[in-house]
């Protein structure tokens, strides 16, 4: 989601698998504007959701691990065309320009709330934030930034003992909440910097199989390595409730529930099952999807080739089409669909919503929509390479 960059001769697994986590990103998106359980129930609740409800969220999962673990990839790629000091700064200047996005059009987006009542850190502000991070970590050897990465990921859920409850800055750094700064505004913390920086930083590190003095193979088969033991351990940790999670997982007595509980670890913020289970199936996808070819992959490709892009527009894109659906069905949009806060913390929209098939229909609409909006963008990008200010986009 990220602009920067991966290269003059862009490497299409790359494109593909930041393509398929943005349509998969789109879905869940969809869900949360036009399902009609989205502002009665969390997905994810065992005791509450269906096995549809819940893999339609749970395979959204992986669309922010990819997005972190990819843009540090992207960083590491644009390094080797830069002196360290030209790195930094690049990273620098685009974390608070995606931090800024993040305050502004992205909120605006979600809430369409002119009063800008709810400020809401999100992933493109995790992104942002870690890119500011990264700037002063980009300086350290390799070796030991990968080390302070894998402890700041197999360690983190070590914090969870510490609950500041009323600490803004405990919440930024790894703790979910939500502030009233005011009798006007709010500010929703979904996003902690602790561990979003460890998984972009990892990025960066694994950018080095990346190299072209790499053999193909050798970087497939260590993905792969990685991604199986990253899962068969997130199976030992999860099913044994050791380590890792600050929610336990927990026997209902029935498959479907107890299979929710066990693919349900902790995303806010994201807990070391969390991390294993995404990450793990993101290295495998880029281990063997590097000779996939064909039409279907360049359609995925054209969306991950203008990522940044096709978060901004889908957001917009989605919250009209709920505003024409609650206005269709009855509902008044200028009171329901301008939201003072966001989807179950203060349950908007009672009574609004749609079955699960008109969502995907939706979704699939929203899509193919976009689809020749990206590919035209993607087009006038790479004809303007001169233009500096698209590579903010």
């Amino acid at each position: 989601m990220t602009s920067i960059p991966i290269s003059n001769n862009r490497i299409s697994s790359l494109d593909l698998v930041k393509g398929l986590a943005m349509i998969i990103m789109a879905l869940d998106h969809t869900r949360d504007y036009v399902h009609a359980q989205a502002f009665l129930f969390d997905p994810a609740d065992p005791t509450q959701t269906t096995l549809a409800i819940f893999f339609t969220r749970w395979v959204t999962h992986f669309c922010a691990p990819a997005f972190s673990l990819l843009a540090g990839m992207s960083a590491f790629m644009v390094g080797k065309r830069k002196p360290k000091n030209e790195l930094s700064g690049f990273l620098l200047k685009r974390g608070i320009w995606l931090v800024i996005i993040e305050l502004t059009l992205v909120n605006f987006g979600w809430l369409f709330d002119f009063s800008y009542g709810t400020l809401l850190l999100q992933v493109i502000w995790s992104l942002g934030i870690s890119m500011i991070a990264l700037a002063g970590l980009v300086y350290l050897p390799r070796n030991i930034l990968l080390v302070f990465s894998l402890i700041l990921i197999f360690g983190h859920n070590l914090l969870d003992t510490i609950s500041l409850d009323d600490s803004i800055v405990w919440a930024l750094f790894h703790q979910l909440n939500i502030f009233n700064l005011s009798d006007s505004l709010m500010l929703v913390v979904g996003y902690p910097i602790i561990p979003w920086v460890a998984v972009m930083s990892l990025g960066y590190c694994l950018g080095s199989f990346y190299d072209r003095s790499v053999d193909p193979v050798k970087r497939r088969e260590t993905f792969n390595f990685i991604g199986i033991s990253a899962i068969v351990l997130f199976v030992i940790l999860g099913g044994s409730n050791v380590y890792g999670d600050p929610i336990a997982f927990e026997q209902f007595g029935s498959f479907s529930k107890n299979l929710v509980s066990f693919l349900n670890p902790t995303k806010y913020p994201p807990s070391l099952l969390f991390l294993l289970m995404t990450l793990g199936g993101t290295l495998l996808l880029l281990a063997n999807s590097e000779k996939w070819k064909g039409k279907a992959v360049d359609f995925i490709c054209s969306f991950g080739r203008v990522p940044f892009f096709f978060y901004i527009i889908h957001i917009y894109l989605i919250h009209l089409i709920a505003i024409g659906l609650a206005a269709m069905t009855g509902y008044s949009w200028e009171k329901n669909m301008v939201m003072a806060a966001w989807g179950i913390i203060e349950n908007p929209l009672p009574g609004y919503g749609f079955p699960l098939w008109v969502v995907y229909l939706v979704w699939i609409s929203v899509i193919l929509l976009l689809y020749p909006i990206c590919k035209k963008f993607d087009r006038y990008k790479m004809g303007n390479k001169d233009k500096w200010w698209l590579s903010y986009f």
